[in-house]
């Protein structure tokens, strides 16, 4: 019993040591910095750079369709912009077809048919071959963007070094639930905290799915690679975002965050919903983490400690709560050291949060660890047992389709 005890003890000792070092390096980070360069022009005297806009679409409901539409042709964007809506072989495309004919007539606006479902990063692919534009943003259909958001993210793309831009996401259902006020909080934290403290150094490795802007120099240079992932001899279809975003950095470009470009996504309203879109993810960053690893040498110490941070944390977190569990299990004693210990470190990051963000709700972001050891620990334990499982959860019909959540962003956790 002493051995459990200890074991406890030595877990939850080195989690909080770990995470008080990652988390404050990463709020200091994140805090803003000089931004005098964001007001230079795109170009010295020529035009702007051409910008080409892909939204993949699979069984998308018709009213979401239509607002990411309408948020793009109303950007205020100086140079040329081009519209691609890729339908990926959707089963209700007679519902959808209304929201293409209203911009048939707009000449920046292009509609391509897949006859089948071939997955979202066949068909980013298929439109990325087809348009010509000197950028790519890739926006995800259910995702509505700021009028400035293309203007935003192409002012840091002005720089050849940079390869990949992502914009900060909300959550546009955000008053539906509980849980969807907690995923938005969720999304906060990731952009302004995670990906932030990332920028500083220009190794974003994320730029996600519902908004992310790419050069397409470097995409055509990665664009094999890129289409045929494959993991443990199979085809590996979601997480493209962070796969491309490492692909993007070992090809030697930066990859920023620009959190002043506003892209508001919807996300799952249902735990069920939830759970899948965060197997998925589990699945994507474990597969990806190892890619990523070759890099850390080249890249600031700072990273090296993110990946740390965000891989043997859980796992520290994990043990902790389980060796609690057998305690009170065998001993009917409550492991108050490791409760105590989770329960502050929990408060001083919502805390932390509610005065960055000026918003006293970060404060209910508490329950997310709940929500963390009771369901996302043991998930991201099946999800790393089950690596080679490729199955999307969510894509058999359009009403579960409705409701899956993007492969997007990863979850911070407390």
């Amino acid at each position: 019993m002493d051995l459990l005890g200890t074991t406890g003890a030595l877990a939850i000792s080195l989690y909080a040591v770990l995470s008080t070092a990652y988390k404050g390096m990463q709020a200091i980070y994140a805090l803003p910095t000089n931004a005098a360069a964001a007001s230079m022009p795109l170009t010295g005297s020529g035009a702007p750079p051409s910008v080409d806009v892909i939204v993949p679409c699979y069984n998308e409901d018709p009213r979401a369709l239509s607002a990411c539409l309408a948020s793009i042709a109303k950007q205020d964007y100086a140079g040329e912009l081009r519209v691609y809506l890729v339908d990926d072989g959707s089963g209700n495309r007679d519902a959808v077809i209304p929201v293409h004919d209203h911009y048939a007539s707009d000449p920046r606006f292009r509609f391509i048919l897949m006859p089948k479902n071939v997955g979202k990063r066949k068909a980013q692919i298929v439109a990325i071959r087809e348009s010509s534009g000197d950028l790519v943003l890739n926006i995800d259909s259910d995702t509505t963007i700021a009028p400035d958001v293309v203007t935003k993210l192409a002012l840091k793309m002005s720089s050849p070094a940079v390869g990949a831009a992502m914009g900060q996401l909300k959550a546009s259902n955000r008053s539906d639930t509980w849980l969807t006020r907690l995923i938005d909080m969720e999304y906060w934290l990731a952009c302004n905290e995670e990906r932030a403290a990332q920028a500083r150094f220009g190794a974003v490795m994320c730029c996600c799915g519902p908004c992310a802007m790419y050069r397409r120099s470097a995409l055509l240079l990665l664009l094999d690679e890129y289409e045929t992932q494959l993991f443990r001899g199979r085809p590996s279809d979601f997480g493209e975002d962070r796969h491309l975003t490492i692909l993007m950095l070992n090809a030697g470009f930066r990859t920023e965050y620009v959190p002043e470009a506003i892209a508001a996504t919807v996300v799952p309203n249902t735990m069920a919903a939830y759970l899948r879109q965060q197997l998925r993810w589990a699945r994507s960053t474990f597969r990806d983490t190892l890619l990523a690893l070759r890099l850390l040498p080249g890249l600031d110490r700072y990273l090296t400690l993110d990946v740390i941070g965000q891989n043997l944390g859980p796992l520290l977190l994990a043990i902790s709560v389980l060796t609690g569990l057998a305690q009170l299990a065998l001993t009917a004693t409550v492991p108050w050291s490791t409760i105590l210990m989770i329960a502050s470190m929990t408060m001083v990051r919502c805390g932390v949060a509610a005065f960055r963000a000026r918003q006293l709700r970060f404060l209910g972001f508490s329950l997310h660890t709940l929500v963390n050891i009771t369901l996302l620990l043991p998930l991201k334990a099946y999800a790393l047992c089950t690596l080679s499982n490729s199955d999307w959860l969510s894509r058999g019909s359009p009403a579960a389709a409705l409701n899956s959540g993007k492969d997007s962003i990863r979850s911070p956790h407390c």
